[in-house]
């Protein structure tokens, strides 16, 4: 009988996989890839100028109008909207002292104005849209706008930002709208913006973009402090889609397509996707979806028209994709019928979820799409190491990207990542005690992820990921915690029912967690009707047989105090982007949330709980 596992993959051209290894005195490790990275362009629109005279009236973006028929933009029409554009900015002034702020979502005019900005050298700023409309008080926003004095402000529509606009960003500021206005502040309407004559300035200050004038500021997520934004120069995101070109040369065989809902203000969708998209003369359809119950209604309807080449999600987003396809053959053989490439991002990926979706696509296209992923962060741009192997496995993060230098140094217990090449940021705007604390002696970024080589004599074989040493902590008894692969064995322990876990125990005797279910957990009853909120899932008693029975199990393969877990709560509320506990795309915060659900935590290691939540394992009737 053919397994799963001995299905062929569709056939994809990718790069060499040959790292290269040498030990440092201090017993370190740096790794290479063993391929020089190729030359890349100097500014970041010149693929944007070339695509325009090659490929004119290829669609570089697609947006859907008023939530009907999708509007294109052309790259001969990018080019021409553009330059008036920045002539517009130039003429105001803008610059790394005043860039340019973006507090709204994914659009052809976020991306114009984006574009505009980066071809004649003026930094911009995208904001994350839940900062504004999550937030009542806005402080992200003003924070932002503290740190980085915005010369304007570009917002979709004026009444959805309005509040954190008045509450963040000064009274002078100039403000750019789509549509809509705001009393009393000096608007400026974004078509004004196109009707600049464009003048021999443009020109000038094109040319004059170097690989270190800064393109952008990106804000990472502010776990335990506020957001740094950090330093994007030309350099930095010129040299990622080379990278990911040696990697995947397959982009160059045909022009990618993409449906993305991932957010630009983020550095895997603005830097990755959007480059490797504009660097490759592709197409992206901007999925105003999100990977959540009610979001992802809006994603799968544009999967089932729009089929991709590349598909970029998260985990959860993943997860339900998987379950609809199961019940429409529409939306399966739309979107496994141009698929060369699965990307997760973002988070651990289930091993069942991955099967799932094996299983799906030998269903419909008689092969397997490969699946592969990486390891990078905000300040590598993303691009650093590169699973490309069609038979990646979970966890396996890969060997360097071309031109970057990868450090495997000692920290506690493990080997810290650190980074060195083109591709990695020069440090924190205007907060230059954090830049640095960032960097070692030998200039390489710490990243606070840790890896581990997975053959200690073959570099080429790669390293798979060790968690976040800043997640780690210790039991009461001196005992390490790893935290990164607690949660892999949880998620997987619990598939397709499980978002997430936090786990618990720090300077405690035993180990604990905190379970974030999916809606999908609404399957393990009769009694629960699909979209049942949370509390109701988390408090039927079918759902919490399930928890137990997995809380036991978990115990049972537990082999000592730190990766045997002996209590667990299930959450009755979701994680909150507003408070820090969740990102866009969906992964969750663990000190965050950590220190958002202290009380939980302290329930769940009473002694006597005072009702029923708490789980706590039954060692007798645990099942190995």
């Amino acid at each position: 009988m053919t397994t799963t596992t001995d299905a062929p993959f569709r056939p994809l051209a990718l790069g060499p996989y040959e790292a290269t290894r040498e030990a440092l005195a201090d017993g370190s490790v740096v790794l290479r890839n063993a391929r020089p990275l190729q030359p890349f362009p100097r500014c970041y629109t010149e693929p944007l100028m070339h695509w325009a005279t090659i490929r004119p009236e290829a669609t570089l973006l697609a947006q859907r109008v008023n939530n009907g028929d999708w509007r294109h933009l052309t790259y001969a029409d990018a080019v021409k909207r553009i330059l008036p554009i920045a002539q517009a900015l130039l003429h105001r002034g803008l610059s790394a002292e005043r860039p340019l702020m973006i507090l709204s979502e994914n659009s052809i005019e976020h991306a114009l104005l984006a574009l505009a900005a980066e071809h004649v050298g003026i930094p911009f700023a995208p904001i994350s849209p839940a900062y504004s409309l999550l937030s009542k008080s806005a402080e992200r926003v003003r924070h932002a706008a503290d740190l980085l004095t915005p010369g304007a402000v570009f917002a979709y529509d004026a009444t959805r930002f309005e509040n954190a606009i008045l509450k963040s960003i000064p009274p002078e500021t100039e403000l750019i709208f789509v549509e809509g206005e705001i009393e009393g502040r000096k608007c400026t309407p974004f078509a004004e913006l196109e009707s600049y004559t464009v003048t021999a300035a443009v020109q000038q200050a094109h040319q004059a973009v170097t690989g270190d004038t800064i393109a952008k500021f990106l804000f990472t997520s502010g776990s335990t402090k506020l957001p740094k934004a950090v330093i994007n120069t030309q350099r930095m995101i010129t040299c990622n889609p080379q990278m990911h070109m040696q990697c995947y040369p397959f982009v160059r065989e045909e022009p990618p397509v993409l449906v993305d809902w991932m957010p630009w203000h983020h550095t895997a969708a603005g830097n990755n996707n959007f480059g490797v998209v504009l660097y490759n003369g592709g197409t992206m359809y901007i999925d105003e979806g999100k990977p959540t119950p009610e979001g992802m209604a809006e994603t799968l309807r544009n999967l089932r028209e729009v089929p991709s080449t590349i598909y970029y999600s998260v985990p959860k987003g993943l997860e339900v994709l998987a379950h609809e396809m199961k019940r429409d053959e529409v939306l399966r053989k739309t979107f496994f019928s141009r698929l060369r490439l699965i990307f997760p991002n973002g988070a651990a990926l289930p091993a069942p979820l991955k099967k799932t979706i094996d299983e799906l696509a030998i269903q419909t296209v008689g092969a397997r799409i490969p699946m592969t992923a990486g390891l990078g962060m905000t300040e590598s741009a993303p691009f650093a190491t590169s699973a490309h192997q069609a038979d990646w496995q979970a966890g396996v993060i890969g060997i360097p990207a071309p031109g970057c230098d990868v450090k495997l140094t000692p920290c506690g217990d493990k080997l810290e990542v650190r980074y060195r090449g083109p591709n990695i940021t020069p440090g924190y705007w205007r907060q230059p005690e954090l830049t640095a604390e960032a960097f070692d002696a030998d200039g390489f970024f710490c990243s606070g992820d840790a890896a581990l080589m997975i053959d200690e004599n073959d570099a080429s074989a790669g390293l798979r990921f060790n968690g976040r040493i800043a997640e780690d902590f210790k039991l009461i008894s001196g005992t390490w915690v790893n935290v990164g692969a607690m949660r892999s064995q949880i998620i997987a322990a619990g598939a397709p029912f499980i978002h997430d876990a936090v786990i618990t125990g720090h300077d405690r005797d035993e180990l604990g967690m905190l379970i974030l279910l999916l809606p999908t957990a609404t399957g393990l009853s009769p009694d629960l009707p699909e979209g049942a909120p949370l509390a109701e899932i988390a408090s039927n008693p079918d759902v919490r047989a399930w928890a137990q029975a997995l809380l036991n199990t978990l115990w049972a393969k537990g082999t000592g105090s730190s990766n045997r877990v002996v209590r667990a709560l299930l959450l009755k509320d979701p994680a909150l982007m507003e408070l820090g506990e969740m990102t866009d795309k969906g992964s969750i915060n663990q000190r965050t949330m950590l220190r958002t659900r202290a009380a939980l935590v302290e329930k769940l290691y009473e002694v006597q709980p005072d009702d029923d939540d708490v789980l706590l394992a039954q060692p007798h009737s645990a099942t190995a």
